[in-house]
Order: structure tokens, then C-alpha cells, then sequence
């Protein structure tokens, strides 16, 4: 009997194109679903009748009640080095295995450059205005000797910091982590948190989701920078607050944000920062690329592969919550692991 396999939530429909799934022949019975769940009593209905689940990132959290409702679940498959919305201990006591895959992180590195560029020199607004017959309407802004401060100094900081530097960018950053050797050898100068924000041009966020780190940059942060610097989030939504971010964008208090990620996602089409000034937007495509479908989706099936075969790969488990930490290390303090 072949073994049932959803993937979930594959928006773009992109999961059976990027993924050689042609090589698990009639071992398995592939199921992709297009949409979102966020009912509880839904998905677990959806989901029962599956040996195997396939989570594209953090879209659909599995804690320990959602895993005790699927008993015939066996695998459970993230994209991407680590999951922080997977109850690794509970899948462990149930007998649940839990796999990852590699991941690249030049993806989030462009896509942040474009953002930065985008509020910068005025692309989006200028792009509108030409359209509506209007011929340069706006001033840019010059990125050489300004200031990016960094929220984060980890894989996709550090490739931040390289081409701050190509810009010719001073690069300074601060995290509650930071390896101040790290910093030196990437001719990044470590500072405090107050003046990380007070002496940003750009401030650029480059940190895990924790506990410790949602809500992290609130109202006396944003307060801190100047009234022509910006902020861009391709990390995590909740990293910071939301009403702070918004009184800052519609009262001027900041020049402008560019964010990728949201409180709540897919974001709702009424929500305020839909409306809320000098704003560039995207859908959390920070990690969208060919390149990077093809590594997830192709170790999804080697992951799968691999299970069926006896001989599970990549696995994730409460000692080793990510595949970037060396097994032992605390859990987001490595300065390897990804948003």
C-alpha cells in the first residue's frame, strides 16, 4: 500500500514542479493543498487520512495537540533547517519523526536589497507616478556613507553586512548574541542597542522568532531613530510591534518601512499597514526563488526517501532543533542558524 503524503500550503502551486517526486514512483500517494487552514477541526480532518505531512515553513504549527489528533501521522517534514512552530518533544514522544532540508540564504539577502532600494530611491512611488503621467516626482536617497545597522549578525547579516560595505555603507549591529569576533572579521562595528537604532539610516532585521524576541522592537526603539531613516523586515512580523510600526509610519516618526513579513499571514486585505504610508510591501517572498524551491522541495523527497527506506535524514529532534547548531548548542544562540 503506497504512503499518503499532503504538503501544505503551497500557494503558487509550485510543490510537484520543483520537487522530483517522480522518484518515489508508486511508494507514495501525493496530495497538495493550495490553500490554508487555519480551523483547527478542519486541517485535523484534512490531515487524518496522512502518513506524511509536508509543512512549507511555519504557515501550519504543529504543537503537541495538533499531533496527538493525527495518530497516523509518521513523518513530519519542514522546509528548511529548522521550524519553531513544531513541538519537537511532543513528535518525539509520540514516535513522530521529524525531518528538515538545506537551505540557501541568498534569497532573503536580494530580496531585503531590493526592499531597501525600493524606499531609498522612491522605485515603487516613481513607478506609479510615471504610469500616471507624471515625469520625476520624487528625491532619492544616496546610500553611500549612510548608516545600516544590522538587528542580527547571523548567516543572512553577515552577507547584509558584504554588500553594505560594497555600497559603501558603515555596518554596525547589535543582537543580545553578538560574536564580536564575527563582527571584526566582517568590518562590522558592535554597538548598543540604543545606539543601533539612534545612529540608523537603515535598520535591517536579522533575527529568529523567540519568545525573547517577539515584540522585540517596540515604541522606544522606533522613537530613537531618526525622522529620515527606515526600517526593513524580512525576518519575522511579530519581531516588531505592530501598533508601534504603525503610529511611527502615520505620524512621520520614520521615513519609511519595508516589510516582508507580517503578524499575520496571509495578511488580510483590510489591514491598516495596507494603508499606512511610505511603505513597500511583498508576501513574504524573502525566501521565494527557484533556487530555493528546487532545495527544499528536492530534500522534501530525499527526505521522504530516506524514511521509507529505514534510514531517516536530517532529522530534528529536542537536542538538535536545527540542522545548522552542532548537537548541544542552545537553540537560536548560533550564530549559523537562519530566520
Amino acid at each position: 500500500m503506497s504512503v499518503r503524503v499532503a504538503v501544505l500550503d503551497d500557494f503558487q502551486g509550485v510543490a510537484e514542479r520543483f520537487g522530483p517526486w517522480e522518484e518515489l514512483g508508486d511508494r507514495i500517494e501525493l496530495t497538495v493543498f493550495r490553500d490554508h487552514l487555519e480551523d483547527e477541526a478542519e486541517l485535523i480532518e484534512r490531515l487524518s487520512p496522512f502518513d506524511v505531512v509536508v509543512a512549507m515553513r511555519e504557515r501550519t504549527p504543529f504543537d503537541r495537540g495538533r499531533l496527538e489528533r493525527l495518530p497516523r501521522l509518521r513523518l513530519l517534514v519542514t522546509t528548511a533547517v529548522a521550524n519553531a512552530s513544531f513541538d519537537l518533544e511532543a513528535a518525539a514522544d509520540l514516535g513522530i519523526t521529524v525531518c528538515g532540508t538545506e537551505w540557501t540564504p541568498t534569497t532573503t539577502v536580494e530580496l531585503t536589497w531590493g526592499l531597501i532600494l525600493a524606499l531609498t530611491h522612491r522605485i515603487c512611488e516613481e513607478d506609479r507616478a510615471l504610469r500616471a503621467g507624471r515625469w520625476q516626482s520624487t528625491v532619492g536617497l544616496d546610500l553611500d556613507g549612510r548608516c545600516l545597522a544590522l538587528l542580527g549578525l547571523g548567516r543572512i547579516g553577515g552577507r547584509m553586512a558584504v554588500l553594505g560595505h560594497a555600497f559603501g555603507m558603515e555596518v554596525i549591529a547589535w543582537s543580545s548574541n553578538l560574536d564580536r569576533d564575527r563582527a571584526e572579521c566582517l568590518g562590522v562595528e558592535p554597538v548598543s542597542r540604543e545606539e543601533l537604532f539612534e545612529r540608523a539610516d537603515v535598520l535591517s532585521i536579522h533575527l529568529k522568532l523567540r519568545e525573547r524576541t517577539r515584540g522585540l522592537v517596540g515604541a522606544a526603539d522606533l522613537a530613537r531613530m531618526k525622522e529620515t531613516a527606515f526600517l526593513v523586515n524580512t525576518s519575522r512580523g511579530p519581531i516588531v510591534e505592530e501598533r508601534a510600526l504603525l503610529d511611527a509610519l502615520e505620524n512621520g516618526r520614520i521615513a519609511g518601512a519595508g516589510l516582508d513579513v507580517f503578524w499575520e499571514e496571509p495578511l488580510a486585505p483590510d489591514h491598516p499597514i495596507l494603508r499606512a504610508p511610505s511603505t513597500v510591501l511583498t508576501p513574504h517572498i524573502g525566501f521565494v526563488s527557484d533556487r530555493s524551491y528546487g532545495t527544499y522541495f528536492g530534500g522534501v523527497v530525499e527526505d521522504v526517501a530516506a524514511f521509507l527506506d529505514g534510514e531517516p535524514i536530517r532529522t530534528l529532534t529536542p537536542e538538535r532543533p536545527s540542522l545548522d547548531m552542532p548537537p548541544g548548542a542552545t537553540y537560536g544562540d548560533d550564530p549559523a542558524v537562519p530566520r
